[in-house]
């Protein structure tokens, strides 16, 4: 007899927040530092979230074993890895390869995006066909900032919103951000242009739901399909995983949640060292979950957002354990916990590793706060 969804999720093994904890670690390659290239990692993580410069190289250098920053601006400036908008409509960084699969793959979302009320209403009269049209012309002529972008669309439909015409071109168009921007010592203003155009390859078909639910498992799991509709921006994927099932295995989160994942992917002892880490802001260990307690305790939640700021966290134990900040001369560590403080001298040698492969020749104090917690 076939057992129903809630019969087989009853009988699963449970996972404990250490449990996940220590799995999402060892997928996000920051339980030990990994020897992989930078287009490797950046493959396996499905890309680095890149709202600034400076995030997708704090989140290599927390990640992997021989990393320079060179290495990654060197992919940008050949066009192997580009900066755009995919995953909930925020800019990532992501190979070539899977640019070209995954945007087409959400872009569904982006659709609705342009058709949300507070856009929907500034777009009246405008025809998005035409502006797509327009746009790219203009970008493959030769790279364009937005506000460039909006001047002449604008010029087209005065009486439209700016900010919805500026959303409605990089929701209707794959548009990246040129180089220099991007570039580790070097970077300028956005200018975009088409993905296709920046790369000299065609649009591609969008990568399968398949493939996305196995490489986010991949990357993130053990995961709920809440978890991979978090990360991904998209929405009904249950048929997708339920397909899936029997190439999968299945767990419980403490609160009775199914959790699906690949059945030989890494869950480790959750006793396995976890060394302190520095993430950047917006990394997506702290973003790609829908329940996010297997990396922010609950007495941590929301600690990381500041007024129109997002800070650096770092971990101490696996768990998000405080935030940092770097100035011109001091990288200030500022624990929310008794075991972030009393682990200082680790996070303290984790900040140097991590100023002398980001800034090597660099002079910096280490100063701590009081714990805040």
């Amino acid at each position: 007899m076939t057992r129903t969804k809630a019969q087989r999720a009853a009988t699963a093994p449970v996972l404990t927040t250490r449990a996940l904890n220590r799995a999402t670690l060892a997928r996000q390659l920051l339980l030990r530092r990994s020897p992989m290239s930078a287009q490797a990692a950046v493959e396996h993580l499905v890309g680095l979230q890149a709202q600034e410069v400076k995030p997708p190289y704090v989140a290599l250098a927390a990640r992997l074993d021989g990393f320079a920053p060179e290495e990654l601006s060197g992919l940008l400036a050949g066009r192997e890895v580009v900066r755009m908008v995919t995953l909930r409509s925020t800019i990532h960084l992501h190979t070539a390869d899977d640019a070209l699969t995954l945007r087409p793959l959400v872009q569904p979302a982006r659709d609705r995006e342009v058709n949300m009320k507070q856009f929907r209403e500034g777009l009246v009269g405008v025809d998005l066909d035409r502006l797509s049209t327009l746009v790219r012309a203009l970008v493959e002529d030769e790279p364009r900032t937005m506000r460039q972008l909006r001047e002449a669309l604008l010029a087209e439909w005065p009486d439209a919103d700016p900010l919805a015409l500026a959303v409605a071109a990089r929701c209707k168009l794959p548009l990246v951000q040129v180089t220099p921007r991007g570039l580790w010592g070097r970077s300028g203003q956005v200018a975009l242009t088409t993905l296709e155009h920046w790369l000299g390859r065609p649009a591609e078909p969008p990568a399968s739901a398949d493939s996305a639910v196995l490489r986010y498992l991949a990357a993130f799991g053990p995961a709920s399909v809440r978890d991979m509709q978090t990360w991904a921006g998209l929405t009904r994927m249950r048929p997708v995983f339920e397909r899936l099932r029997p190439r999968l295995v299945t767990f419980r989160d403490p609160n009775g949640v199914e959790l699906f994942d690949l059945p030989d992917a890494p869950r480790p002892d959750p006793d396995t060292p976890a060394p302190p880490r520095l993430l950047p802001e917006f990394d997506n260990l702290l973003l790609s979950h829908a329940d996010r307690t297997r990396v922010i305790p609950a007495a941590q939640r929301g600690r990381t957002w500041q007024v129109n700021t997002f800070s650096r966290p770092f971990l101490v134990d696996g768990f998000l354990a405080g935030v940092w900040w770097l100035y011109d001369d001091a990288l200030v560590i500022e624990p929310f916990t008794e075991a972030a403080e009393a682990a200082r001298d680790e996070v303290a040698a984790e900040a140097e590793r991590m100023l002398r492969v980001l800034y090597p020749g660099g002079s910096y104090d280490i100063r701590f706060g009081t714990v805040t917690g």
